[in-house]
């Protein structure tokens, strides 16, 4: 296959199988079931209304092996102005993606030559996100990643982004909460400083091949080598590149793909409790059922989720979100408020909802649909610490470094003067 220029995001390939989708077809959702013909000389019969099967416990049915691999991203390109896609667009964007695989699974030249010291330039057509993380160096073949296929559908309507505010973009932060989070983001919380990272942060594909932003560094620098990175020690490594929680905030709240791999989920529904299992890295949400949100000032990596039933909808509440999981610059009185219902045996959707009144006037949000694995598929381990070798590597850089530095300081005029 020929090599593409994209990152090794948590550090290395780490060897267990992947939960592939197809790559080499633009999947389009599950359609409602079609009416049944209409008879000689009456009405034209309406297709019976969806509703959600029950579980064993008389809930709503939301569990299973679900994806929510895109080439939308969270936030809308910057050169789109609707938040629907034409049909032509579509047929674009995802022919691009079917191009891209195609050129991906191409022979390599086993005489090509090695990579140039210090990288080189990227191949013109990269996406945004892959050529800002990888940049010229080289990293994974298209053949292991899986960043979707598939303009984001909802209800039938292909959008240009998950968020559903005017412009697709999140609203501006209050003068006092926009000091503060400069300095949450300084400190390098795993959300960024304005979701929808465009790729870099999670899965912005849309944004990359429509000609937007570049990603923004909001995974608290979570790009190897990334501007303004430190990484002289181990804890000043972002959670993702340490194999502690996903990158680009897969496990959440709120739940994103990260536009690159393993977006995908195992739902499983308890009498009390739901359990969410996020491939990325391995990360398991618990979901308390009818709970009350702790009082003790721990901070969960993923949050304190309620939950509770509505109809045919699981509503989950989350507080007490750490500093490492900021959102937008906001934990401390952050409240993500989740949605899941079942709208077609194949299709969950998703909405999330955004309230943190020290940060913003008003609540706003997003919305997607998770679409189920193809039968037969599921959730495989993802063992991120079994690649996780560079790391050592990394700080024994960081290492060297230091003693050459002290080398330089004790050759150097002033201290031989001495």
């Amino acid at each position: 296959m020929k090599r593409v220029l994209i990152t090794a995001l948590g550090i290395a390939v780490c060897a267990t199988p992947l939960a592939l989708q197809a790559q080499t077809a633009a999947k389009a959702p599950a359609k409602a079931p079609a009416a049944a013909p209409a008879k000689a000389g009456g009405p034209a019969a309406k297709a019976p209304a969806f509703r959600a099967p029950r579980n064993v416990f008389g809930q709503p049915d939301v569990g299973g092996f679900w994806t929510n691999a895109s080439i939308t991203g969270e936030t809308r390109p910057g050169n789109v102005a609707s938040a629907v896609y034409t049909e032509e667009e579509v047929r674009r964007l995802e022919g691009e993606v079917q191009t891209e695989v195609a050129t991906g699974n191409q022979r390599t030249d086993p005489n090509a030559p090695t990579f140039k010291k210090g990288g080189q330039a990227v191949e013109p057509g990269t996406r945004a996100q892959f050529a800002i993380a990888g940049g010229g160096v080289g990293g994974y073949n298209r053949g292991w990643i899986d960043p979707g296929a598939a303009v984001m559908r909802v209800g039938g309507e292909p959008r240009s982004s998950f968020l559903t505010t005017p412009n697709g973009r999140p609203p501006a932060r209050k003068t006092a909460a926009a000091a503060q989070a400069r300095g949450l983001n300084a400190v390098g919380g795993e959300g960024d400083d304005a979701p929808g990272r465009g790729g870099g942060g999670r899965g912005g594909a849309a944004a990359g091949r429509g000609g937007a932003q570049p990603a923004a560094a909001g995974r608290g620098g979570a790009i190897p080598g990334g501007a303004g990175a430190n990484r002289a020690d181990p804890e000043q490594w972002p959670l993702g590149e340490r194999c502690i929680v996903s990158f680009g905030r897969n496990g959440g709240p709120p739940m994103l793909n990260n536009g690159f791999y393993n977006n995908n989920y195992n739902i499983v529904q308890g009498k009390d409790t739901v359990a969410i299992w996020v491939e990325m890295v391995h990360d398991v949400r618990t979901i308390r059922i009818g709970g009350k949100h702790r009082t003790d000032g721990v901070r969960p990596w993923f949050g304190d989720s309620i939950g509770h039933y509505e109809g045919d909808t699981l509503v989950v509440e989350t507080t007490n979100i750490p500093q490492a999981q900021a959102y937008a610059g906001s934990w401390q009185t952050l409240t993500v408020t989740e949605k899941f219902k079942k709208v077609s045996p194949t299709r969950l959707y998703y909405s999330y909802t955004i309230h943190d009144p020290v940060a913003w006037d008003a609540d706003w949000g997003g919305e997607y649909e998770f679409d189920a694995l193809p039968k037969g598929q599921h959730v495989y381990e993802y063992a991120c610490h079994e690649g996780n070798y560079a790391m050592e590597n990394m700080l024994a850089g960081a290492r060297a470094e230091d003693e050459a530095a002290r080398t330089r300081a004790a050759n150097s005029p002033a201290t031989q003067a001495r």
